[in-house]
């Protein structure tokens, strides 16, 4: 009998010690709607407080005496068949120097339509976990004239910087002048941002066999650029004069960019930080803008999509727009590099002020390309926030209009009813 006993305690003890070295997640999705490749976070300091309750304190994250035993570098995520799957740790410190505090743990599933929950389990394990291969990346790009680049598995980005706007570009780069957002549309998965500087300017507009730019955006807005809205013409920036990459994989980009006060109309000036979200398996990108206005109490904020119906572009272009869901879309048709679509979602909880086209000869010589408006009401301070993206048929599912319009319509419905994610020590009552 003391035998038995004690094997039964000894057991109890072992089992008590692998419960408390994994964390369950659950995620609700009440809504019961297909979520592609959502991705899910859980605050990091919830896994501390789970597993190590000693350095649950941000500031015995650091202390080495107990050394911590959950780090970014020894966690496994667990789906419900115990597979290991694809998880990252973020650290969004904008003040410098405190790189040991981490933000969010994620990792992604595919919800089913009419799957409700999902569970997921999170463990520490001894020495280091090899990265996981990336989906997603962004950079800097000094090497071309102080371009932003990003990208996932499904679409790539540009934004020009500070040096287009200097003489040394040469005469043979217009100074852009503006925050519109470029569109690379590639055939393959892998990253191509590197490859592609690589080829240097012009060779990037011919398609060798794993896409192109073939997407112009010159002073438009591009897929998602934004303005001040006056009623009758639209406002725009300066490229960019700061820049900072805050999170580069293996599921999420993160990075902000900043723009000098501008000149917006009726004696408004505007600055603006914009802060990007890409995570891999998503067409649209989440972008929180944050405006600091003077001059007035109130502005019209304009977030476009470039109409390609210039002499040069030899598109056929087909906008479509949502005022109650907060959507709207261009699908366009080339004559030598098929369809492709952009699209934006706003927030539910946005000002939304209506809908708007801007109407810009861009250059003069090619004729009108306009840009279609969302417009938001902004005061000194606010953030708005959007998703914007853009979709080739040459890579991934969408390959129609009618497919681009219903993704956006479901985006917009699934921001209305996000996921729940609750955490709890395996085995807790």
């Amino acid at each position: 009998m003391k035998k038995a006993a004690s094997l039964l305690a000894f057991v109890l003890t072992v089992l008590s010690t692998h419960a408390a070295d994994r964390v369950v997640v659950t995620v609700t999705n009440d809504s019961g709607l297909a979520r592609p490749a959502e991705t899910i976070a859980v605050p990091f300091i919830q896994i501390v407080q789970l597993l190590d309750p000693a350095h649950a304190n941000r500031q015995m994250w650091v202390t080495r005496n107990p050394p911590p035993k959950v780090r970014f570098d020894n966690l496994i995520v667990r789906d419900a068949a115990g597979k290991e799957i694809t998880s990252q740790v973020t650290n969004l410190d904008t003040k410098g120097g405190r790189n040991w505090i981490y933000d969010d743990l994620l990792f992604q599933h595919d919800f089913a339509e009419g799957e409700k929950s999902a569970t997921f389990t999170v463990e520490t394990v001894d020495g280091a976990v090899p990265p996981y291969p990336s989906k997603v990346f962004a950079r800097f790009a000094p090497d071309r004239l102080d371009d932003f680049a990003w990208e996932n598995d499904l679409i790539a980005h540009r934004i020009y910087g500070p040096g287009l706007e200097l003489p040394s570009a040469g005469p043979d780069l217009m100074p852009v002048g503006g925050s519109g957002v470029d569109v690379w549309s590639k055939r393959f998965p892998y990253f191509i941002i590197d490859r592609w500087y690589a080829k240097g300017h012009n060779p990037l507009h011919t398609d060798t066999g794993e896409g192109l730019d073939m997407y112009e955006t010159g002073q438009a807005r591009g897929d998602g650029g934004t303005g001040v809205w006056d009623g009758q013409a639209l406002h725009v920036s300066h490229d960019f004069r700061t820049q900072k990459l805050m999170a580069n994989g293996p599921i999420r980009v993160e990075f902000e960019l900043g723009y000098d006060a501008w000149d917006a109309g009726n004696g408004a000036k505007v600055s603006e930080v914009k802060r990007y979200i890409m995570d891999a398996g998503h067409y649209l990108d989440q972008v929180e803008s944050t405006f600091t206005v003077t001059g007035a109490d109130e502005v019209t904020v304009g977030i476009g999509l470039t109409e390609h119906t210039s002499r040069s572009d030899n598109a056929q272009v087909f906008p479509a727009s949502d005022d109650k869901n907060l959507w709207e879309s261009v699908w366009e048709i080339y004559r030598a590099n098929g369809q492709f679509g952009t699209g934006l979602v706003l927030s539910p909880d946005a000002k939304f002020a209506g809908l708007a086209k801007s109407q810009k000869n861009d250059p003069p010589s090619n004729g009108l390309r306009p840009d279609d408006l969302m417009l938001v009401k902004v005061k000194n301070g606010d953030t708005i926030r959007f998703y914007a993206g853009a979709a080739w048929e040459r890579l991934g599912p969408i390959k129609t209009a009618d497919q681009w319009t219903a993704y956006l319509a479901a985006e917009a419905q699934r921001l209305r009813a996000p996921v729940k994610v609750a955490t709890a020590l395996e085995g807790a009552k």
